[in-house]
């Protein structure tokens, strides 16, 4: 039946090829009698040839042959209706497994970290004012630190980005040697804060002169606030950086106090007496720093208190009863000073307030240069004695 249904097509084609064949035959009897031999390999091999190219003609028409031991059928191709066509067909979805540790909502939220904003900074127009060009003139600083600013402030950005990347390090980031466990994290920390202010005076003749001054490498120097003559005030710093306005120094067992303070420079010579304005700015601006960081009374200290060897500020022009009438350091009661006991020891008071006693001398005159101001000298008179018992008692 197989082979009936492959010859049937091409039946007329092979009857007539084997008509022009015996023709062929009978033409080449006739004319090649005496090449008999040709006549023989013609029919033995070319003649079955000839037949088979004619099959393989007519093979387009030929069904595919299937294999009826295959267990995978050929697919049908038809498209199948979609279920999501049928309107009227209800889908199931295979529910979610809840467990005690699986509860909805219960997803730490991701938080991503803000993109933080920086001030771009526009130069000032050239000045028109002849006093600008004056030099060492308050307005030729204030025109020579407008311009530095271009480059100061995205200095500044760039340092803050790498406190930021720092800080963002996670223990297990941070590759101690000493830690030879996996982290496990605490979840109950925020930001140091500063602890201390130590106070300055400028030393220069403007407050724009001490900007300048902050505003340039080559000093290596720099305070969070500047207070100025007239009462206001400059930021330079954010509170939480650490600035460089110690140097080497000590109080109590700190000898790191650019760590833990917060540095303000006044804008005075050294040799002036402070203004009005200047000090009403300066205890506002001491009210809201001991108010946001908790800094205690106590902790409202001269440069000459943390560097008695090498330092005199703010000089003993500065007004250190105003500020402890108003809650920023201690004072003594001028009229009940008691008279220390026989085996008083004022050295170890010094130490106790927080002065670093291993240059004598020095500490002394610190402390008097703090509290008693009319006289600096490295000895103690009784008065003296008084004045550093009165103040021992208070620590």
């Amino acid at each position: 039946m197989i082979v009936h249904t492959i010859l049937k097509p091409c039946w007329r084609f092979t009857m007539n090829f084997v008509t022009f064949t015996l023709r062929t035959d009978i033409l080449l009897r006739t004319i090649l009698v005496k090449k008999r031999s040709v006549y023989t390999m013609f029919i033995k091999k070319a003649l079955p040839a000839l037949a088979l190219l004619a099959l393989c003609a007519c093979g387009d028409n030929m069904p595919k042959k299937t294999n009826v031991l295959n267990r995978n059928p050929p697919k049908n191709t038809a498209t199948k209706p979609s279920p999501n066509n049928q309107p009227n067909q209800t889908v199931f979805t295979k529910p979610e497994q809840v467990t005690r540790n699986n509860q909805p909502g219960n997803t730490p939220e991701v938080t991503k970290r803000p993109e933080r904003e920086k001030e771009v900074y526009t130069p000032p127009p050239a000045s028109t004012d002849a006093a600008a060009y004056t030099y060492r003139s308050p307005q030729y600083y204030k025109r020579i630190t407008d311009s530095i600013q271009f480059y100061a402030k995205p200095s500044y950005e760039k340092t803050v980005d790498e406190i930021i990347n720092q800080i963002a390090k996670n223990p297990s980031q941070r590759k101690n040697p000493a830690v030879n466990s996996q982290w496990y994290a605490s979840v109950n920390f925020n930001i140091r804060k500063p602890n201390f202010v130590v106070l300055h005076h400028t030393a220069q003749n403007s407050a724009e002169q001490t900007l300048f001054t902050f505003s340039i490498t080559r000093t290596q120097t720099s305070a969070h606030y500047v207070v100025g003559r007239d009462g206001v005030v400059y930021q330079m710093l954010n509170d939480y950086v650490r600035a460089w306005h110690s140097g080497n120094s000590k109080w109590g067992s700190i000898t790191d106090m650019n760590s833990c303070s917060l540095g303000i420079e006044i804008d005075n010579n050294g040799e002036e007496p402070f203004s009005d304005a200047q000090i009403t700015a300066l205890i506002k601006l001491l009210d809201y720093l001991k108010d946001q960081y908790g800094i205690p009374q106590s902790n409202f200290i001269a440069h000459s208190d943390i560097a008695p060897s090498r330092k005199s500020d703010p000089s003993k022009y500065f007004p250190w009863k105003r500020l402890a009438d108003a809650g920023f350091g201690y004072w003594y009661d001028t009229y009940n000073l008691q008279t220390p006991p026989a085996d008083f020891n004022a050295l170890l008071a010094l130490r106790v307030i927080g002065y670093d006693i291993s240059n004598q001398s020095a500490a002394i005159k610190a402390f008097k240069l703090h509290y008693i101001q009319n006289d600096v000298s490295g000895t103690l008179n009784d008065y003296d004695k008084k004045v550093l018992y009165n103040l021992y008692r208070k620590f």
